[in-house]
């Protein structure tokens, strides 16, 4: 047990070969069944946040769940640096850690250093409901975005469909989508196209992707063919007026997308209300609510990201370390009372 042997440390290095996207969208979609089961507490705030500003610009993000049919509890600490021209956000020299512990001991168990399961979680969680509303045999993927987001989202998209036969993509720098297109049409032996604008990626594609950081609109709804889905990764990926334009729209939570500010003012505006809401994902899930019901539907996905996810995607790896025996144990700690520093042991 950790408290005998000390907490296992499995950094970054390590959690790369521990979790598969395959594997994470196991887990996600598990995860949104124990949502919907009311199997998952979340704390109260759900987010604890530092922000500061000049000449700092420095921000935490504490979070922390815990999974009753586990069971396993967590918290996620992520800290970041964003002065509006640099942003670490997705970066390996930012800090993301989850700290998992046994909730009927309270006994730690691990850290782990969460900068792929975090990534990997993220695509996984956010593209899993285009089982229930995607279009059923996708040819065309438009990758708005080609870092982190976008890259994870594509390994989820091939290991969720087969027969995707050209792939778009565009970014603000024409060498990046390049490479990108390059690299990926290599290894994934599938056409990846370059593109200049984010509407030659998206107009007539059947899976639109929105993986990018900025805080600015991507995806007009008017893009949108027939028959497409549009997958946003927070912010404001897709046109806040589209969202009630489209026939379906889900969420992972409307209570912590409410705390973002643009989807607030989308609520409190009326532009999008709760009404209008089709369900959230662990609805579709569990069968709560009706997937794609027609080849012509117009459907959107947004997430914000669920603490839950990351708890289960570490534990997970967790599990998999102690299995392989990998990642590095910190000292004990031991049990039982502190010592007391003036205690003299010769005596």
């Amino acid at each position: 047990m950790a408290y005998e042997e000390g907490v296992l440390f499995v950094p970054y290095a390590d959690t790369i070969d521990l979790l598969t996207a395959r594997e994470a969208l196991r887990i996600a979609e598990d995860v949104y069944r124990m949502q919907g089961e009311g199997s998952v507490m979340a704390s109260t705030p759900p987010s604890f946040k530092l922000d500061v500003g000049e000449p700092f610009h420095n921000h935490w993000h504490v979070k922390c769940a815990l999974l009753k049919e586990t069971p396993i509890t967590g918290v996620r600490l992520y800290n970041y640096f964003d002065d509006g021209d640099r942003n670490t956000v997705g970066q390996l020299e930012c800090g993301r850690y989850i700290i998992l512990a046994d909730p009927n001991t309270g006994t730690n168990k691990a850290i782990v250093e969460e900068h792929w399961t975090y990534a990997i979680r993220s695509a996984a969680a956010t593209t899993l409901p285009l089982k229930w509303l995607g279009p059923k045999a996708p040819k065309v993927i438009g990758l708005v975005g080609v870092g982190t987001m976008a890259t994870n989202a594509l390994r989820c998209l091939v290991e969720l469909y087969d027969g995707i036969e050209e792939i778009r993509c565009t970014s603000r720098r024409p060498e990046t989508r390049e490479a990108f297109a390059a690299k990926w049409s290599e290894k994934l032996g599938i056409r990846v196209v370059p593109k200049d604008s984010i509407e030659a990626v998206v107009r007539d594609a059947d899976i639109g992707i929105g993986g990018t950081t900025s805080d600015e609109i991507m995806c007009q709804e008017s893009w949108l063919k027939p028959g497409a889905t549009y997958v946003s990764f927070t912010r404001r990926e897709f046109e806040p007026a589209g969202w009630a334009k489209v026939d379906k729209v889900v969420v992972d939570s409307w209570e912590m997308n409410m705390l973002m500010k643009h989807f607030r003012n989308s609520s409190e505006t009326g532009l999008f209300t709760r009404q209008m809401l089709h369900g959230e994902i662990h609805e579709l899930v569990r069968g709560k609510v009706a997937g794609r019901e027609s080849d012509t539907e117009r459907n959107l996905i947004h997430t914000t990201g669920l603490v839950a996810h990351d708890i289960a995607m570490c534990h997970y790896v967790y599990e998999k370390a102690l299995e392989k025996g990998v990642g590095i144990r910190l000292p004990s700690t031991g049990t039982g009372n502190q010592h007391d520093p003036t205690f003299d042991r010769s005596t």
